[in-house]
């Protein structure tokens, strides 16, 4: 299925936030350790907030090594929500303090790397790493929202976590967009930018 496995260190590489109209696109590299199984490893849109929570902490503790990239939302209106992924991903596999000599990518399409690198269509649910990366991501993301939403409170990043939800349209239409909105997205394009940043007290 994911044919030749080379011998040495696999790397499992996924993202998270492709599909919402503001903040960072995230991907995660994740090398796990054979000694050292995680318990209940699966696509990170499966599982609670809170057992993502749980295994978020456990991976970190666990895993050989793994990384977070980010590319941001000028570089997402830069190159395109597709590019700016795979820059991601990059971004994430070089940050990996061990060098893999493979790298399995949810999906199918891959970042440019120097190592052997293979798509997996579904790969968040067929590959324990691949898994685990998913849930770094996803996890690192809806924390950015959580922090954003002290910030930017009118826009409820805190429940959608910045997807085109009914209610963060409505916000967009009443507010405007903010600087952390992706300008090239349709709906933040029609929205403009009125937003003003909050300051705490």
């Amino acid at each position: 299925m994911l044919g030749w496995v080379a011998p040495g260190l696999m790397a499992g590489v996924d993202e998270a936030g492709r599909g919402p109209l503001a903040g960072p696109v995230v991907a995660a590299a994740v090398i796990l350790d054979e000694l050292r199984p995680i318990q209940g490893l699966a696509d990170s849109k499966t599982l609670t907030a809170a057992r993502r929570e749980r295994l978020y902490d456990e991976i970190r503790a666990k895993a050989l090594c793994c990384a977070i990239g980010e590319a941001s939302v000028e570089e997402i209106d830069r190159l395109n929500i597709l590019q700016a992924t795979l820059l991601a991903m990059q971004r994430a596999v070089l940050g990996l303090r061990l060098k893999p000599v493979r790298v399995l990518v949810d999906g199918n399409q891959l970042p440019v790397l120097d190592v052997l690198a293979e798509a997996v269509v579904k790969g968040d649910a067929l590959v324990p790493a691949i898994s685990a990366a998913s849930i770094l991501a996803k996890v690192h993301r809806d924390r950015w929202c959580s922090e954003i939403h002290v910030r930017f409170p009118q826009y409820g990043f805190d429940a959608h976590k910045g997807y085109g939800t009914a209610a963060h349209l409505q916000a967009l239409r009443q507010h405007g967009a903010c600087a952390l909105h992706r300008q090239s997205f349709a709906p933040v394009r029609e929205a403009g930018i009125r937003a003003e940043l909050v300051v705490g007290p």
